[in-house]
């Protein structure tokens, strides 16, 4: 225990987290889809806050990905960027669960992975696999956070099934 307050300490500082708030941190699991620009951010946050992880990803490293997806590295080129974040996450911080899932997010995977998470993190590129996370968090009643970027301009949006908009 005395580890785990070390490791969380900072975070444990701020009022609305404490430790209350960090050992729910440290019982979530959050599903992030795209382990690329976005994903990697995503999940460098996550793992350092002590958060569980499931990483989907189907896509591998290349060279030209590294300037901007900082949690890969030079030695995973050509490694499933899912498996390649879960490596260097763990490294990080071994603390947390992280499952890396080398597979692209469709109909027949979704509700199972999403079943799993508590919240959904949306890091794709891709107009198809957006609305496929949407709808299945809209099913699964789940979270759902979606953030995208083109050039120098980004957006997050958060989702709460029943109690707004959603993609559709």
């Amino acid at each position: 225990m005395g580890d785990f307050v070390q490791r969380y300490s900072r975070q444990m500082l701020v009022p609305s987290v404490g430790a209350p708030g960090q050992n729910k941190l440290a019982s979530s699991m959050v599903l992030v889809v795209g382990c690329g620009g976005i994903g990697s951010t995503v999940i460098s946050y996550l793992g350092g806050a002590g958060v569980g992880m499931i990483l989907c990803d189907h896509d591998v490293v290349e060279e030209s990905n590294l300037h901007r997806q900082l949690i890969h590295d030079t030695k995973h080129i050509g490694v499933n960027k899912a498996v390649s974040a879960k490596k260097r996450i763990l490294t990080q911080n071994p603390r947390i669960h992280v499952e890396a899932v080398e597979d692209k997010f469709t109909a027949t995977n979704a509700a199972a992975l999403a079943r799993k998470a508590d919240i959904v993190v949306d890091a794709t590129d891709n107009v198809e696999t957006r609305y496929l996370i949407n709808d299945i968090c809209m099913k699964e009643n789940k979270v759902l956070v979606s953030g995208s970027a083109i050039g120098m301009e980004g957006q997050i949006s958060v989702f709460v099934p029943r109690q707004g908009p959603c993609y559709r």
